[in-house]
């Protein structure tokens, strides 16, 4: 790995860490301004960390934000705000619930066909939004925050019993999913829990993600484009193109976020489906800072604080109110300006010390050479 890249994955990396510690103290004002300690919450969730079912918990939770993270990841390396991954994949995980309720096909076939459907959907939806800002100039924050709303209403719609809704009990859902399209975890017992088999396509995704932007023509021009339009279409990319391609590109991802739970566990969409990933998604990729090892150590954070915190409302003899995680996931979105801001400045010091230790030795050996000259 090339010096620069290690140097991006460390500022990654530091984010979430600096983040962290940032939200805790200011945690810890609060918990001692309300008369309680500010170490032992703390205590209990990471006591919680080291129980297996947790564990699992965990990692189940963070594949799927890790996916959304790299939809929003995708759109802001291109200077594009994506807020409208949590329609997308909603849409996209209702979609892929009907296909696979009705249609049966052998495993082999069965599955990829259901991840393409959730792919086509997602990348249908944010492509409304591209489409819109390539040819009208609507703004995608705009265009997305209202497609979220349409979507919600479609979903409702489409889940009716007249349409294709099946009630179980008080819950409407879409149907009991075909076997052949469920996706087998690794199983580690009744009473731990079972891992998503996707979770491994959240790993294949970031080294992808990973491989296109730095290693290929497309993500240069992607990132070339995200950082001046101007410029990019000054050396021959189209500058709408690559806005519309990156949206459909965010959207495709957005549609494999909810993908893991649904195949790997409730095998229909019903209105228990967890909503919400995509916003929580914005805030793991902006605390990774795009990077994918970054976003997935910020997921690995939400998703332990998320499945951590219930332990505190049963914690004895005090008991400590489990939104003391939600308020440490407010404040972590705090930190990140300013921990932003703090790892730019170490950063920049970093390069301009580097570059004036090299102009320096280029410096010595010019005057080097000129002695030598004129000794001659």
């Amino acid at each position: 790995m090339k010096k620069f890249d290690k140097e991006r994955v460390l500022l990654a990396v530091a984010g979430p860490v600096i983040a962290l510690v940032a939200a805790i103290l200011l945690t810890s004002v609060v918990l001692i301004a309300s008369g309680k300690s500010p170490i032992e919450p703390y205590t209990l969730m990471l006591e919680q960390a080291s129980f297996s079912d947790v564990q699992v918990l965990i990692i189940n939770q963070a594949s799927m934000y890790y996916l959304a993270a790299l939809a929003v990841a995708v759109g802001f390396r291109m200077n594009l705000f994506n807020i409208g991954v949590d329609g997308q994949y909603r849409l996209a995980a209702m979609m892929t619930a009907v296909v696979g309720a009705h249609v049966a096909l052998p495993s082999f076939l069965q599955i990829p066909m259901l991840l393409l459907v959730g792919m086509l959907t997602g990348a249908f939806w944010a492509g409304v939004a591209g489409v819109l800002k390539v040819t009208r100039g609507v703004s995608e924050v705009v265009a997305t925050i209202m497609l979220n709303a349409i979507a919600t209403s479609l979903i409702g719609y489409l889940t009716l019993k007249d349409v294709w809704g099946v009630q179980v009990g008080n819950n409407m859902t879409t149907g009991t999913m075909k076997e052949s399209g469920w996706v087998t975890g690794i199983d580690l017992g009744p009473e731990v829990g079972k891992i998503y088999g996707l979770v491994f396509l959240a790993v294949a995704m970031g080294v992808a993600y990973w491989i296109v932007l730095n290693r290929t023509r497309f993500g240069f021009d992607l990132r070339a484009t995200g950082g001046s339009e101007t410029a990019a279409a000054a050396s021959g990319v189209d500058a709408k193109r690559m806005v519309l391609t990156a949206m459909l590109i965010s959207g495709a991802v957005a549609g494999l976020s909810g993908l893991p739970l649904l195949l790997g566990d409730a095998h229909t969409y019903s209105l228990s489906f967890p909503t919400g990933l995509g916003f929580t998604g914005i805030t793991i990729a902006l605390l990774g800072r795009n990077n994918p090892v970054g976003i997935a150590f910020a997921a690995l954070l939400i998703a332990f604080l998320d499945k951590a915190s219930p332990a505190l409302d049963y914690a004895t003899p005090v008991a400590y109110e489990k939104e003391i995680a939600t308020i440490m996931q407010g404040l972590i979105v705090f930190a990140v300006v300013i921990s932003y801001e703090a790892v730019r400045q170490w950063g920049l010091r970093r390069q301009q010390k580097q570059v004036g230790l090299e102009l320096a030795v280029a410096a010595a050996q010019n005057n080097s050479e000129k002695k030598e000259v004129a000794a001659r």
